[in-house]
């Protein structure tokens, strides 16, 4: 718990999600935070709630920026991942081979 931030994204919901939030209350809330799940918060799911809510408890900071993706996970958690890993290898190696076909 010595790390200077700490961030949440979480796919999905339930105990996964409760015990992250949760261990981020311990060092007054995350520093950034996302949410990949279907939940919507009028069925009462704990999938389904807001990370305003997360907000209000301290789970996340207040000046956390936190984003809650509606969507199916295995859809989009492919996209997410490989848009993070190009951006990072374009980034990085300006001079790359394969790049610049």
């Amino acid at each position: 718990m010595g790390l200077k931030k700490s961030g949440m994204f979480i796919v999905g919901g339930g105990l996964p999600k409760h015990h992250t939030c949760n261990a981020n209350l311990m060092r007054n809330g995350a520093d950034y935070a996302v949410y990949l799940n279907t939940g919507i918060e009028h069925e009462g799911s704990d999938a389904g709630a807001p990370p305003d809510e997360a907000v209000s408890w301290g789970k996340i900071r207040m000046t956390a920026k936190p984003v809650k993706i509606w969507a199916e996970a295995s859809l989009i958690l492919p996209l997410i991942v490989s848009q993070s890993f190009v951006k990072y290898h374009l980034e990085n190696n300006q001079d790359c081979e394969q790049c610049r076909k």
